[in-house]
């Protein structure tokens, strides 16, 4: 089994869920006493939130970079950035190391292409919604038709995020918001949604909506599985 590099802490909520989710495919594929082989480094997010909000992404590319090389020095076959935003700043990371990175929005269309879906639905931070890096990547790739929130709803989805599920506050007036936008998305043509933010599936599941739902952080983490029992 190849040992997984962890590049977390961004929330740590959602990190937990990677640790959760990884050692359970890999006990449902190995057996029941099998574990991942994991090297985690947890950064503080604080800092790097505030960076993200100052638009300084070459000094957020500086240190999540010194931490990915920490990552390979101590084992890691490969690596994975375990939050959907920050794989903005990938290609320095991929470049200050030798060892292979599985891209969370590469394993999240490789899924919904295998699906059949060619128009998909986006939530995540204001970075990943609005920016090219990652709806970009989607559309240019894999030829994915991407569609986002207005404006208003875009900020109401960033608000969630930063001031409650990065926390682990779980609010019913939120997730009754987010299913609205997930209905409104389905209206204007997606034919699924991805929950691209790593901890919005703490917020809403498949079980509260008929819209399909693609879960970055569940198909990130048995991409990992697959790369390391391969």
């Amino acid at each position: 089994m190849k040992t997984i590099g962890l590049l977390g802490g961004m929330s740590w909520k959602s990190s937990l869920s990677y640790y959760r989710a990884i050692n359970e495919s890999v006990r449902k594929t190995l057996g029941d006493l099998r574990s991942a082989k994991i090297v985690m480094y947890s950064v503080d997010f604080e800092p790097l939130e505030k960076l993200q909000h100052k638009g300084d992404w070459e000094e957020i590319a500086n240190i999540l970079s010194e931490a990915a090389k920490n990552i390979e020095a101590a084992g890691a076959d490969f690596l994975l950035i375990c939050t959907n935003t920050m794989h903005k700043v990938s290609p320095e990371i991929e470049a200050a190391i030798q060892i292979p990175l599985l891209h969370i929005a590469d394993a999240t269309a490789e899924a919904l292409v295998n699906e059949g879906i060619e128009s998909v639905g986006l939530l995540g931070t204001a970075f990943t919604m609005e920016q090219e890096f990652y709806k970009g990547r989607l559309a240019d790739k894999y030829g994915l038709r991407v569609l986002v929130p207005n404006a208003d709803d875009r900020e109401i989805v960033h608000k969630v995020i930063y001031q409650e599920l990065c926390m682990g506050k779980i609010e019913a007036d939120s997730k009754a918001e987010y299913l609205r936008i997930i209905d409104d998305l389905a209206a204007q043509g997606a034919a699924a949604v991805i929950l691209g933010c790593t901890e919005i599936g703490m917020l809403v599941s498949q079980a509260d909506t008929t819209v399909r739902l693609f879960d970055t952080t569940a198909i990130h983490a048995e991409k990992a599985v697959k790369y390391a029992t391969a």
